[in-house]
């Protein structure tokens, strides 16, 4: 009997943050072998708690939640968003123009399936979040990425970003903050980026969930409050400022001139019809993630553990022989990169590899971040500081062996 064929959709669709060398990680277990993780920002796993609030508002509304919903979110959450996108600056945000989803995750998808005609191109940065790749793809796009090299503090040259446009570019996407770099865009950049895609005509999609999580006074800059009029889809959610990531609730936010993007909005909305409702239970969370006194300060200023977290990342990196890094300014990962003169032939694969197999450490090497010739690997920033200092010692151990080898290479070369 033939075998069943996978879709050739898939051919080019990566996502290696759970790839092979998880299910690596995951066999190394089952032989009793204790692994340290890195690889995923999924808080619940390392100890972190969503604030007690939102789960007594869940509770509070377990009776109200057994029927489907609107297809585009409770009323009541979706007004606490729009709510929070004006008072950010956002122009043209109702209610009806804000859309909540399982996870930001389903809506990237939605966004781009409701864009896309077969061959038209989206500006990517590299390195990205992959599921923007995949969604693309998976939509009949062709990605095509701008770089934000380390070099230039992981941020994007807008003349590189136009060089990129065609007559096939119909939109321009922006993480920020970074992931997986922590890079943190400032306004004077956000501007000249906005202005680029007023002359070409192209919607912005900018990847905001990390907003809240920002570090040495580092400010946020919202996109939709920069892009005025411009048609811009800001998405946000509370799987990562809020710790909530099991309950998967994110939102997009459409802002600009409504009457541009009307046509739009109603592809979304018969999108969201068609899989009928997101999670209800969770969305009662919602207000008061964004009405309370936020939470996520005392974890990343000094004495916080995301920020102490940090700073055990930054002295590994100091003290390595091999390594270096763009400090994060956000989010809850770290970009760091192994010297070109330190070892010549990297490959990040390998090292990704011999740190799981040597070391019982699993990171994401930066290829899997549609990043060319990588020498970058990425980690997150959610484990206990001295749990990541001893991941350091770990990786340096793998390093010092990797550049010993050079010689022996060159002279069999």
């Amino acid at each position: 009997m033939a075998s069943i064929k996978p879709s050739t959709h898939l051919a080019d669709v990566r996502y290696e943050i759970r790839g092979a060398l998880t299910r690596r990680a995951r066999e190394l277990e089952a032989a009793g072998r204790d692994i340290i993780k890195l690889n995923i920002g999924n808080p619940g796993r390392y100890g972190f708690e969503t604030p007690a609030h939102l789960r007594e508002a869940i509770a509070a509304h377990l009776a109200d939640s057994e029927a489907y919903g609107h297809e585009q979110g409770l009323e009541t959450a979706r007004e606490a968003i729009a709510a929070q996108q004006r008072a950010r600056g956002a122009r043209g945000v109702e209610v009806e123009r804000i859309f909540i989803g399982n996870g930001v995750s389903e809506l990237i998808d939605l966004s781009l399936r409701a864009l896309l005609q077969p061959g038209d191109e989206v500006l990517l940065p590299s390195p990205d979040y992959p599921l923007w790749s995949a969604a693309t793809i998976l939509n009949g796009g062709q990605p095509r990425y701008y770089r934000c090299l380390a070099e230039n503090g992981h941020q994007p040259d807008p003349d590189e970003i136009e060089a990129l446009v065609t007559p096939r570019t119909r939109a321009l996407v922006l993480i920020n903050p970074n992931n997986p770099t922590g890079a943190v865009y400032p306004r004077a950049l956000l501007e000249r980026i906005v202005a680029m895609a007023a002359r070409h005509n192209l919607l912005l999609l900018t990847d905001e969930i990390y907003d809240e999580i920002l570090y040495d006074g580092t400010p946020f800059q919202p996109l939709a409050a920069v892009a005025g009029n411009l048609p811009c889809v800001s998405f946000g959610g509370l799987s990562k400022v809020h710790r909530a990531c099991g309950y998967r609730v994110g939102w997009l936010s459409l802002s600009g001139d409504p009457a541009r993007s009307a046509d739009y909005r109603d592809a979304l909305q018969l999108l969201a019809a068609l899989r009928l409702c997101a999670n209800v239970t969770a969305q009662w969370a919602v207000i008061p993630a964004l009405q309370d006194a936020p939470t996520i300060s005392a974890l990343t200023t000094p004495g916080g553990r995301l920020y102490e977290a940090r700073q055990a990342v930054l002295d590994g990196v100091a003290a390595s022989a091999h390594l270096e890094l763009v400090s994060p300014a956000g989010a809850l990962y770290a970009f760091p990169q192994v010297r070109a003169e330190a070892i010549p032939g990297f490959d990040d694969n390998a090292f990704a590899l011999r740190l799981l197999e040597e070391e019982h450490v699993l990171v994401v090497p930066g290829s899997s971040f549609n990043v060319a010739a990588s020498r970058h690997l990425r980690l997150t920033l959610l484990p206990q500081p001295p749990q990541l200092r001893e991941v350091f010692a770990r990786i340096e151990r793998v390093l010092a062996r990797m550049a010993a080898e050079q010689p022996r290479r060159v002279a069999a070369a």
